[in-house]
């Protein structure tokens, strides 16, 4: 088994490449997946949250709103910090239960962790690999406004939130760059699965 951390800055295009890579062969573990899991109605995660927030972060079924969490966690670096430290540790619990299921059920598979906290958890270092997607922080703002319906200011707190994206550069194995099109990006992640499976044949 072959474990590959993909990360980048906040709609720098991370999962864009990892579902490339998903497509390619791979075996794919989301993190947002498994926070949208952790936060749903009556799981633990989602009790602490509430707790912790009040319920002016609930929507009418009961579900937590996750763009009022946002608003509250982006704009507060301590709210921010409590938040991580209540999800990431289920996080990582989860990840490797179902890492532990891929690798008795196919031990030689290739997996794909999606993080976008990758390296700022320190987690990276478990990783076999890892890939940072970067593009410039004028197409991550154009990109999240666009996508989150964000202003440019509420767009340019979340990007500053994280770790600088040519400071992740400095941790990654492998750097795919996602300034230019999609095709580009998807023929530079599809020619890395080709060498990211000879290595885990070698292994």
């Amino acid at each position: 088994m072959l474990i590959v951390g993909v990360t980048g800055g906040i709609a720098s295009g991370k999962s864009l490449v990892a579902k490339i890579l998903k497509d390619s062969g791979a075996h794919l573990i989301d993190a947002d997946r498994i926070v949208h899991e952790l936060l749903m109605p009556d799981q633990k995660a989602w009790e602490e949250v509430l707790e912790y927030f009040g319920s002016g972060i609930q929507s009418p079924d009961g579900t937590i709103d996750r763009r009022k969490l946002g608003e509250l966690v982006f704009n507060d670096p301590d709210k921010r910090a409590w938040l991580n430290s209540c999800l990431h540790p289920k996080v990582f619990a989860e990840y490797t239960s179902q890492v532990k299921h891929l690798c008795d059920r196919t031990p030689e598979c290739i997996v794909i962790f999606d993080a976008a906290l990758l390296i700022e958890t320190g987690y990276h270092r478990k990783m076999d690999m890892t890939i940072v997607v970067y593009a410039n922080q004028e197409q991550q703002l154009e990109r999240l406004m666009s996508r989150n319906m964000l202003t440019r200011e509420q767009a340019l707190s979340r990007i500053r939130s994280q770790m600088p994206l040519e400071e992740k550069r400095g941790h990654a194995d492998y750097v795919i760059d996602n300034t230019g099109s999609r095709q580009e990006t998807e023929r530079q992640a599809q020619e890395l699965f080709v060498r990211i499976k000879r290595e885990a044949e070698r292994t």
